[in-house]
């Protein structure tokens, strides 16, 4: 499953944010909604303001909620004059996400950029645990198994 419907810092894609992320404001946020999307309610920007007790100004959280929005990463209904939100991901499909979009942006370069970029993903994950590696491995194999035109 490919996510790439999402856009951070402006209206660039994951891909070409390698090195930036969400700013603090927004991962507060996110972390905010993500955690009472779990327990079933949405939230308004007075709903967030109240959860920062009053540190932040109103009208900076309606604009952090309206550009997490703008970006892909919230969903917003009206309720009557407000708006409520909500996540369109979940935190670990924001993560393989941002993490799709850098690896197809990294295998994009042409034929001779594929390999290295391969190999240090493999002495990333062996240094790392061994564990990872046969998981790597495993996960290799499956899709081996499932590619079309397999028997």
């Amino acid at each position: 499953m490919k996510l790439t419907l999402f856009k951070l810092r402006g209206n660039k894609k994951p891909g070409e944010t390698v090195a930036q992320e969400l700013g603090p404001l927004e991962r507060d946020v996110m972390q905010l909604v993500w955690e009472r999307y779990e327990r079933g309610e949405d939230v308004s920007v007075r709903d967030v303001h109240l959860a920062f007790a009053g540190r932040l100004a109103y009208t900076t959280l309606m604009t952090t909620l309206d550009r997490l929005h703008k970006k892909g990463l919230l969903e917003r209904r009206k309720d009557g004059r407000a708006f409520l939100y909500s996540p369109r991901f979940s935190p670990q499909e924001l993560e393989r996400g941002i993490a799709r979009e850098v690896i197809d942006t990294l295998l994009g370069r042409g034929e001779n950029g594929v390999e290295p970029v391969l190999a240090c993903i493999v002495d990333a994950v062996s240094e790392h645990d061994r564990a990872l590696l046969d998981e790597l491995d495993r996960l290799i194999e499956e899709k081996r198994r499932n590619l079309p035109g397999k028997e």
